[in-house]
């Protein structure tokens, strides 16, 4: 098994407008992962969760896709079947989307959504099944989880729905996780805690993680290497913990318009753009 999980390069991702012209929302995109936790920040419309989408393959049916290397784990994205993308999508590579509260079937009780995902993958009876949930859910820091695996995804707090995905993404044990602000709807607490729980599942599984965050001090305490998108475009790569030594100015542009606890009173500053960062 290679420690390099995924090799993205030049990727571009393009949507027709009214008129019928493509327009670019990622471009010229690299990147290499291997088992390590990698953050991807931007502001909303940078390309941060179409890259993700394109790794696990589910873009929009309007996406025009095409890329020089799109490979996980040694297998051609480009090149594989319907039926091999899903296979991979349902064992190695998992993907938490933001809310997931819309992301659960609203009219199945949470345990049975999780065997569902997991005899996807793999065979097995429905009491092993259901074991193999139970301890899921304890690995996730659910209490009760005889209780919560009857429950219906109404009848749960937003953290609580928060782990149930994570547990329905990391029960079939997949070598790729992608994270799609996971912690966006959580408070601060509970945002803590989910995070815990990715970094043990992280290491103990020996996995690899994209972190998908508006949130630029959570991606310098968590994870182990940062990609900055502006536009659809990566304009620059650090290591998490030097995130605040940044020197492209729409990095340095992002972290001065975080708010202090100890900074002005004033308004926020407002980020000033380069029409020279798109070249």
């Amino acid at each position: 098994m290679s420690d390099v999980l995924a090799e993205i390069s030049n990727l571009q991702i393009s949507f027709k407008d009214e008129n019928g012209v493509l327009r670019p929302a990622v471009r010229n995109l690299s990147l290499t992962l291997g088992r390590e936790k990698l953050g991807i920040v931007g502001e909303s419309g940078s390309g941060k969760s179409l890259t993700g989408r394109a790794l696990v393959g589910v873009l929009p049916s309007g996406a025009h896709v095409s890329a020089d290397r799109l490979v996980f784990d040694g297998v051609d994205l480009q090149k594989c079947s319907s039926k091999e993308r899903r296979h991979l999508r349902g064992n190695r590579m998992g993907m938490i989307l933001q809310d997931p509260k819309y992301s659960l079937n609203p009219i199945m009780p949470v345990g049975k959504q999780i065997i569902e995902a997991l005899r996807v993958s793999k065979k097995m009876s429905k009491a092993k099944a259901r074991d193999a949930v139970y301890q899921i859910l304890e690995a996730v820091q659910i209490r009760d989880v005889q209780r919560v695996f009857k429950l219906y995804p109404h009848e749960v707090s937003g953290g609580m729905a928060q782990r149930i995905m994570i547990a329905m993404m990391l029960v079939r044990e997949p070598d790729l996780l992608i994270a799609d602000e996971p912690t966006s709807a959580l408070d601060v607490t509970v945002q803590l805690s989910v995070l815990e729980i990715l970094e043990t599942l992280v290491e103990k599984r020996n996995m690899g993680l994209i972190l998908i965050s508006h949130d630029l001090g959570l991606v310098n305490h968590f994870c182990d290497r940062v990609l900055v998108m502006y536009a659809g475009r990566v304009v620059e790569e650090l290591q998490a913990n030097k995130l605040y030594e940044a020197k492209h100015p729409y990095t340095q542009g992002l972290l001065n318009c975080m708010p202090s606890i100890n900074g002005s009173l004033g308004p926020l500053p407002v980020l000033d753009r380069d029409p020279n960062w798109l070249n």
